[in-house]
């Protein structure tokens, strides 16, 4: 129980976990698209983290201190861009950087997250960005379409969590439980069969296993699970992809 906890207090609760596990989807079609790059990992990992950390403490009384923090970030990726990249790169880093603060900003009178149903479809949107348009040359609409389907699809497991508590309009106070499940199926199924047609074989059987396991924790989700189900279990599927790629390696 002690190990749950400094856990959730030291890797779950300080956002570092969730930036490792979206900088570990986007590694996965970097290397589908052979074209990995240590510091545009780096680059999503510290934007992953720092947008996260903003989202998550911005009401806390330590504010100042997250956005110093993510200010510094800041600093450190446009250093990044200009040494490794060039301007239309930092170009598309800044709108998604934009994005993120639409979507959750205590300045703005009103954000993106509380317009109803919006939330899961824009989160799923700018994650997908991220894997099909900032770190690639050339937008991919067939990466973008596979990861926005699959963040989507993992983002109604937490209105579910969230269903009593949240203040907006969500799928399950809507549709209810059962039928955001359906959903999200409806939205795995169609992730994993684009990746199978679209993707390399060994990266589709890797997305393909990671469909199944994503399928099982939203199959069992309920609002009375320990938060650690969703906040690291559930949110852990993101980086599956990778994981299963690389025992394909091993074992081969």
């Amino acid at each position: 129980m002690q190990l749950l906890n400094l856990l959730k207090k030291y890797i779950v609760n300080s956002q570092i976990f969730v930036a490792f596990c979206g900088t570990s989807l986007a590694v996965f079609f970097m290397l589908e698209q052979n074209l990995v790059r240590f510091p545009t990992i780096f680059l999503i990992f510290i934007t992953y983290w720092s947008g996260y950390l903003y989202t998550k403490y911005q009401y806390s009384r330590n504010f100042k201190k997250i956005l110093l923090f993510n200010i510094f970030c800041g600093i450190i990726s446009a250093l990044l861009i200009f040494l490794n990249h060039n301007e239309i790169r930092l170009l598309k880093w800044l709108t998604i950087v934009i994005l993120g603060l639409l979507y959750n900003s205590a300045f703005l009178e009103k954000f993106i997250r509380k317009i109803p149903l919006l939330k899961v479809f824009y989160v799923g949107f700018t994650w997908a960005l991220i894997n099909s348009w900032l770190i690639l040359p050339e937008f991919n609409f067939v990466i973008f379409f596979i990861s926005w389907l699959f963040v989507t699809a993992l983002i109604l497991p937490f209105d579910i969590r969230d269903m009593h508590d949240d203040k907006i309009i969500t799928f399950p106070k809507i549709i209810g439980i059962q039928n955001t499940k359906y959903l999200a199926y409806f939205l795995i199924f169609a992730a994993a069969t684009t990746a199978i047609f679209y993707l390399k074989t060994s990266f589709a059987v890797a997305f393909f296993l990671t469909q199944l396991v994503s399928f099982s924790l939203i199959y069992f989700s309920k609002n009375t699970n320990d938060d650690l189900y969703f906040s690291f279990w559930v949110e852990l599927c993101s980086a599956l992809p990778l994981f299963f790629l690389a025992l394909a390696w091993l074992i081969n």
